[in-house]
């Protein structure tokens, strides 16, 4: 099959962000068999290979990236209902994640429904257990079809296989496995799961715990997600970024129990504490809209877990006020923020906090 190949493609086009150099080569797979191609022939060439989607998690170095960047377009799926009535979807890695969740919304399937405009394709969804207002992505995976690099084949993982954590999984800090497809398992209802984030539930009207219309619930997570700058919008610079940059931390009972007592906390299990990132980077003194040495770049204006670009931002640039962030909370607290977008050729200095 001859695939049109795009040649010193700036890959600031390709991201949420706007930011990143060019790529030497840019090439679309549109089908799971066309990327495992893509990617068998440029590891027989020894060709670096970067995928991506919908670029919306990630920050690329101006120097661009030195190899073939494949953008997986494949959307193609299939269903199939199960013994309990349940429905299993099956599709392929390049659908658009929002349009998926749209589309069971309208169809009345419930389980993702408060994962509603989180930006991105399906196949980013696994790598870091996308998650938002008391839903996770490892509540509905039931498998994830994935190309190995290194036995050179097509494996199928279950669930227990993706080792799906807090924003995490065993396909995230590995560039071994290519995600073609995800099968998801979702249950046939108008009511949505029951709702377990506060903010959510006081939005919707109801208590945690109670279940709402889907629409509802899907709706309302747009509605606050657009509060703070979180859905993608060409006319608002507050949504120029690549949604929250850095995870809560989770972080020892012991330490948490050193930050005021005003910090939010959320007890875990082995005696660990998630906090907000959110209140740690305001209490350090980075306001809504903080800029530092670079004006090009801010934290949101809606949210300070955003790092946006306000016009001809560069990754240096970006990395620096990320970097900054990151020592004023360690400073105050000592407490590590890690950033939560992947990072290609461009790096934050360590902090020295625990």
């Amino acid at each position: 099959m001859k695939r049109s190949t795009d040649r010193n493609v700036p890959l600031s086009e390709h991201t949420t962000l706007g930011v990143g150099g060019p790529a030497a080569r840019l090439v679309k797979a549109a089908s799971p068999g066309d990327l495992i191609g893509l990617v068998a022939a440029a590891d027989t060439e020894g060709t670096n290979v970067l995928l991506l989607a919908g670029g919306s998690n990630v920050l690329i170095s101006d120097a661009g990236f030195d190899g073939l960047v494949i953008k997986p377009t494949c959307s193609e799926g299939t269903e199939a209902q199960l013994p309990d009535g349940s429905l299993l979807l099956d599709y392929a890695a390049g659908y658009n994640w929002d349009e998926l969740v749209a589309e069971t919304v309208e169809a009345g399937l419930s389980g993702i429904e408060a994962l509603s405009g989180i930006p991105g394709s399906l196949g980013a969804a696994p790598m870091q257990n996308i998650g938002a207002y008391g839903q996770e992505l490892a509540e509905t995976v039931r498998g994830v079809h994935v190309y190995d690099r290194q036995l050179r084949r097509a494996r199928q993982f279950s669930v227990q296989d993706c080792a799906f954590g807090y924003r995490t999984s065993v396909f995230k800090h590995t560039d071994r496995y290519v995600i073609l497809s995800v099968q998801l398992r979702l249950t046939p209802s108008e009511l949505s799961r029951p709702v377990r984030y506060q903010e959510l539930a006081d939005e919707l009207g109801i208590a945690v715990g109670e279940r709402a219309p889907l629409r509802d619930v899907r709706e309302a997570v747009l509605k606050l997600r657009r509060s703070k700058g979180m859905v993608l919008d060409p006319a608002d610079p507050d949504t120029r970024s690549a949604g929250s940059f850095f995870l809560n931390p989770v972080i020892p009972a012991a330490t948490a129990q050193k930050l005021p007592a005003a910090a939010p906390r959320w007890p875990l299990a082995d005696d660990q504490v998630k906090v907000s990132a959110a209140w740690l980077i305001e209490q350090a003194g980075f306001k809504r809209g903080y800029s530092s040495q670079h004006p090009q770049v801010a934290l949101s204006g809606k949210h300070t877990l955003a790092i946006t670009n306000r016009g001809g931002a560069k990754a240096e640039h970006i990395a620096a006020l990320a970097a900054e962030i990151r020592a004023g909370v360690a400073n105050k607290f000592g407490v590590t923020l890690d950033p939560e977008p992947r990072f290609i050729g461009v790096e934050l200095p360590e902090s020295n906090a625990v």
